[in-house]
């Protein structure tokens, strides 16, 4: 009792080979034209320059959204985009690390003015507290004079970082 089953035509029961000659079914032939596939309209790299290393990235919503619209923007795939961006900065090797090692100084030195307003900002809470009692503390016009210091230096920082971007 073998009756037609939907998938590709086989009958129920019995095995369908694929592309293969079917049980009870007479095929027609092929043409050769039909065996050959079309060609396709998109030129192939040679073999010495095709790009066989893969790199996988890992990206934030903020970057994603930055390098695609560079990519689009450049009329570029975002893999193309980044092959040239990552080409061009090892290209130009020495301003790279000269802005790497600029980058590097900016956050030492914040990460030192912060240690710095830490310190003071600990002097600052005992003068308010000497004042809270009713003293007069020596020492607030240079702990005053020192908050002062810190703040500007965490804003020099600061500029010099907003001015690189």
């Amino acid at each position: 009792m073998a009756g037609a089953v939907q998938h590709r035509g086989a009958l129920d029961r019995q095995a369908a080979t694929e592309d293969g000659s079917q049980p009870g079914v007479e095929e027609e032939p092929r043409s050769p034209a039909s065996a050959t596939p079309a060609p396709s309209t998109r030129k192939r790299s040679p073999q010495k320059n095709k790009r066989a290393r893969i790199c996988n990235i890992r990206l934030n919503d903020n970057e994603w959204r930055r390098l695609t619209t560079a990519a689009r923007t450049s009329r570029k795939s975002l893999p193309a985009f980044l092959v040239r961006a990552g080409l061009a900065a090892a290209d130009d090797s020495e301003n790279t690390a000269a802005v790497i090692a600029d980058h590097r100084d900016l956050i030492a030195e914040l990460f030192a003015a912060r240690r710095h307003l830490g310190q003071v900002g600990n002097n600052l809470n005992q003068v308010a507290r000497a004042i809270n009692s009713g003293g007069q503390p020596a020492e607030l016009d240079a702990v005053v004079s020192a908050v002062q210091r810190a703040v500007a230096r965490v804003q020099a920082v600061t500029d010099r970082m907003l001015a690189q971007d």
